[in-house]
């Protein structure tokens, strides 16, 4: 096996693979010269899984094979990384393989920490506790709505960053939907208890999603984070972040949005800052000790939401950025905090959030998009993921 290469990409999500096809687009020298180390024989379209528990998509249809998505050109390395060494240009492989580099990209996702809710791991998947941040269990969480005829609803955000800071609230709405729907709505309380301050962090969009949340009749309960479940006895124990005191909330279904912290093997390299991500400059995505090395994607501390979104706009300026630097050019691409959530506020209801660093919004339509429009769901449900499989994952878009 090749073991050294001109670029090697560390992690073959939606960031590793949309770099790695972007520069071979770019450069025809770098054909066999671009490495992805990825051990997963399996990749997601991880936005879908909202739908899913939901009940208005089908799971299968958010998987592929990790070989179908790797561009071609590129050489996968399906290993796992154990430690960088950007001292000397290497990675050492979890079967002791050295890699070698000129440019490194660190695009390695985050861990879901199952385990940092006390009862969370063991009753996941029974009992009434749910969540879509599980592919396995996905699922789950569409059985666990369709049979609820009454009682109390509960859905949770962590007090940590997570995958589409929207999506523990999408499900929440969904299923307020379909209990209207089944009129069973009536029999139901439905509570959110997030450890955020506030429904969203854009002023535009949080104003919307209040009256949602009013109209909708949800008891929001902010900075309350999730600390235990007691599943034989459907009792969940929040801890209220501003007074530290414990809160018990009874519940006849629960929907869990896990921790997700920084892999390992990111947080103790030399290339973590103190809270474990990839320590990487927000304009250009180069690293900040180490020129060679950029990071984008959900691994990276870009003070931004960790979203395919934001990745459709890092993706790029990763790519030119490191061709610059190959051709000993000055790196003029820049990336502006931009990301998106689209909020499903029920089926076929959305509000595009679309915004940059600055936390305002930052529109591609030509109309108020924080109304909530049939057409944004459509957009979501039948468009994104093509544009996902056949553009951002190819390179062009």
């Amino acid at each position: 096996m090749k073991s050294s290469f001109k670029i090697v990409i560390v992690g073959g999500g939606t960031a590793g693979i949309s770099v790695a096809a972007r520069l071979l687009r770019k450069s025809q020298s770098l054909i066999n010269e671009v490495a992805i180390i990825e051990p997963a024989s399996k990749h997601y379209y991880q936005p879908l899984w909202t739908l899913v528990g939901g009940g208005a998509a089908k799971k299968e249809d958010s998987e592929r094979s990790t070989v179908s998505v790797i561009p071609e050109g590129a050489v996968w390395i399906q290993q796992v990384a154990s430690m960088f060494e950007p001292e000397k240009n290497r990675i050492i492989l979890a079967d002791q393989t050295v890699i070698t580099y000129e440019y490194l990209v660190v695009a390695g996702g985050l861990e879901i920490n199952w385990d940092a809710i006390k009862g969370l791991k063991e009753a996941l998947g029974t009992r009434s506790v749910c969540s879509n941040y599980s592919f396995k269990y996905v699922n789950y969480t569409w059985e666990t709505i369709r049979t609820l005829k009454s009682g109390t609803a509960l859905f949770t955000h962590p007090a940590s960053p997570v995958k589409c800071g929207g999506a523990p609230q999408k499900i929440m709405y969904l299923a307020e939907d379909y209990f209207r729907k089944s009129d069973v709505r009536q029999n139901i309380n439905i509570i959110f208890g997030s450890a955020n301050p506030a429904i969203f962090d854009v002023k535009k969009y949080r104003e919307a999603l209040e009256k949602v949340l009013d109209h909708k009749e949800i008891d929001a309960r902010f900075r309350r984070n999730l600390i235990e479940i007691k599943a034989d006895k459907k009792v969940a124990i929040f801890e209220n972040l501003d007074t530290g005191a414990k809160e018990q909330v009874k519940y006849d279904m629960i929907h869990v949005t896990p921790y997700m912290n920084a892999p390992k093997f990111i947080a103790k390299s030399p290339l973590a800052d103190k809270n474990g991500w990839v320590d990487v400059d927000m304009y250009t995505l180069q690293h900040k000790k180490y020129a060679n090395v950029f990071g984008l994607g959900d691994s990276s501390n870009l003070p931004t939401s960790k979203t395919g979104a934001a990745i459709r706009k890092q993706a790029p300026v990763v790519a030119e950025n490191i061709i610059a630097c190959m051709r000993h050019q000055q790196m003029d691409k820049t990336y502006n905090g931009y990301s998106s959530c689209p909020i499903v506020t029920g089926y076929n209801k959305l509000i595009l959030a679309e915004f940059d660093y600055s936390k305002e919004p930052a529109e591609s339509m030509p109309f108020n998009q924080a109304i909530e429009r049939t057409s944004m769901y459509m957009l979501k449900k039948d468009f994104l993921p093509i544009m996902y499989w056949n553009g951002m994952l190819k390179g062009t878009m």
